[in-house]
């Protein structure tokens, strides 16, 4: 074995360029048509969505060419389904567009007006039903399958709907809706309801389960049509819960310990379990901590789980129509994002995100750390040693502490590209899933509910202090990087704790709560309510929390980078906090991505992204005088 060459921790060279990290593609989800000879995919490249046909014998082709393949409702997702040799999908215009799996051409059944989500076409292929938003109403909308007839509003009334979908008689079906103040992991409903004879009205609708404080998700009829299955809290975890049409009996199929059924509902179209074929059994994946899990849940009992070596991340899971071939997105940090699917043999690769010529070497291996907070909850995250099989050095790495966004999400044991264009040039990365996140139970998920900026700069206060004492990082030489609600604690670490951090990186943070809880988009308006608490009455506690009133304290230099069209975090929110580093001589960069909305797509933007951050950390990071 070759000698590994001594060389400065962050400034081993890379085969890890910025231009092959921002031309990845996007794995977004996974179908299987109605023969269960093809999947379908549908992959983001650069800003652009698109389906791609994948039959299992023949080579793969894009079913979509011109079009814009982008869910628009909310945060997006839900962007196509199939049925039989028929497949819908929405584009980015707001229209909804049908196409035959075998023959050219494209059949548009809505205007371009609003915005659509999750279609999903009846058994009998005679309509469509789908989520509408117009950024003030959201509501079902019912269009005939070949376009002929103006779309109508099937259901409405909710502020939020999600997930609809169809019994095998194509006369009832099933949804999700809730209503504000709550997010859909709050509480939601479930609701079942039959079309009347004329197919065009809903008749018999009828709440199923969920109420304001239970979330429930993903329904799901079962082949058969005997069964309406969904996801429903168990109080800290999930259940997998069967409802019989007929009787009105009710069997948890499984009942969730220390594992969840789901991710928090954050885009449409999530499927994270299926049927087989025969209605006698059901494949789900389960989030064990931020890894995945696949098991075989039959309706006698008897679960087991499947192996899945290698992957330690699984999503959208479908099962093939006629038999019980699985396919879903997998990945581990080792290895990027794939469609699979497995035939239970083997597992066979369809789609790669990326072309996969990296050695192994390259990809650094987690450890999970964790620690106490003062209430006494286990605080965790992950940590990444640098990783490179020519270079080395003595001593200790900077370390980037990575912040996750929303604040109800994960930062996952599974492929981040992020991550390995660092620590492949000599940087430690650690994720901290700080109170607040997803995957550790009710209780830890909701930390945050009235403490966001407080419990979670905590948490990020403890994490640096933690990395500094551990031996794994030089303790003089650490940053933190986050987005959205990332960006936000980002900035309140600055805040809280000048100097703990010797730079910073925040991307569409949020910076003044006040007006973000007046102009986010509609999914997320009253999220603060939540999260600080309702105006004006917790005034105090937005300005409090709020780092544009709290900019003098900033001391540590920051870099920060703003979409132009975000609608979540508008530019106003970043705009507000460099006119105050402006005023006060806080060293900073700034830079505007036109075209972006919330999270970077284009390839030219990430390009550019990784290496003006890369820059910014060998200036503030590596080069900069240690401190005393």
């Amino acid at each position: 074995m070759k000698k590994k060459q001594d060389l400065p921790f962050g400034l081993w060279p890379s085969p890890v360029s910025a231009w092959i990290t921002s031309h990845r593609l996007r794995i977004n989800d996974i179908q299987w048509d109605g023969s269960g000879k093809r999947l379908l995919i549908h992959e983001g490249r650069g800003d652009r969505g698109v389906v791609v046909d994948c039959p299992l014998d023949d080579a793969r082709r894009d079913l979509t060419e011109e079009n814009n393949v982008r869910g628009g409702v909310g945060y997006g997702g839900g962007e196509f389904s199939v049925q039989g040799e028929w497949a819908v999908f929405c584009d980015k215009n707001g229209r909804l567009y049908k196409t035959s799996l075998t023959e050219s051409g494209l059949t548009p059944l809505t205007p371009a007006f609003g915005k659509t989500a999750s279609p999903a076409i009846s058994p009998d292929g005679k309509r469509v039903i789908f989520v509408f938003s117009d950024d003030q109403t959201d509501l079902l909308g019912l269009v005939d399958a070949e376009g002929l007839e103006w779309p109508i509003k099937l259901a409405e009334g909710a502020d939020f709907y999600m997930q609809p979908t169809w019994h095998p008689d194509s006369k009832r079906l099933a949804w999700i809706e809730w209503r504000h103040p709550n997010m859909p992991w709050d509480g939601a409903l479930l609701k079942l309801a039959r079309l009347d004879d004329d197919q065009r009205r809903i008749v018999d609708e009828q709440t199923i389960a969920g109420d304001i404080h239970q979330p429930v998700s993903q329904p799901l009829f079962s082949p058969d049509g005997r069964w309406l299955s969904y996801i429903a809290s168990n109080g800290q975890w999930e259940d997998l819960v069967l409802y019989d049409l007929q009787s009105g009996f009710r069997l948890v199929l499984y009942h969730g310990v220390d594992r969840m059924c789901s991710e928090p509902a954050w885009v449409q179209g999530a499927h994270s379990y299926g049927w087989s074929f025969s209605s006698q059994k059901i494949y789900s994946i389960l989030n064990a901590h931020g890894q995945a899990e696949l098991w075989e849940i039959p309706l006698d009992g008897n679960a087991r789980q499947l192996d899945t070596t290698p992957y330690t991340w699984l999503s959208q899971l479908s099962v093939a129509p006629h038999n019980d071939q699985l396919a879903f997105i997998a990945s581990a940090p080792e290895i990027p994002e794939r469609a699979v699917y497995s035939n239970g043999q083997k597992m066979v690769i369809v789609a790669r995100s990326e072309n996969e010529n990296l050695d192994q070497a390259f990809f650094s291996k987690p450890e999970e750390l964790s620690w106490k907070a003062k209430d006494g909850r286990q605080v965790f995250g992950w940590f990444y040693p640098p990783c490179h099989p020519l270079y080395t050095h003595e001593g200790r790495p900077p370390c980037i502490v990575y912040i996750h966004g929303g604040p109800t999400s994960t930062s996952l044991m599974a492929h981040n590209p992020q991550r390995t264009y660092f620590t492949s040039r000599g940087y430690a990365w650690f994720e901290l899933n700080y109170r607040g996140s997803a995957g550790y139970g009710r209780d830890y998920m909701e930390a945050l509910y009235g403490h966001w900026g407080e419990a979670d700069t905590e948490d990020a206060g403890d994490a640096a202090a933690f990395l500094k004492k551990s031996g794994l990082t030089d303790p003089d030489r650490l940053a933190i990087l986050g987005g959205s609600a990332g960006g936000y604690l980002v900035l309140n670490a600055l805040i809280r704790f000048p100097g703990l951090y010797r730079a910073a990186v925040c991307n569409y943070g949020v910076s003044n709560l006040f007006s973000l809880a007046m102009d986010t988009h509609k999914f997320e308006a009253h999220y603060t309510d939540r999260l600080v608490g309702t105006l004006p009455e917790a005034s105090a506690l937005y300005q409090a929390w709020s780092p544009v009133f709290h900019a003098d304290r900033i001391k540590d230099p920051i870099a920060i980078f703003q979409g132009s069209d975000d609608r979540v975090v508008p530019p106003s929110q970043s705009e507000e906090i460099v006119t105050a580093l402006r005023r006060l001589g806080v060293p900073y960069m700034y830079q505007v991505y036109e075209g972006e909305g919330h999270g970077f797509r284009k390839n030219e933007t990430l390009n550019d992204y990784y290496q003006q951050v890369e820059r910014f950390l060998k200036q503030h990071l590596l080069f900069s005088p240690k401190m005393d």
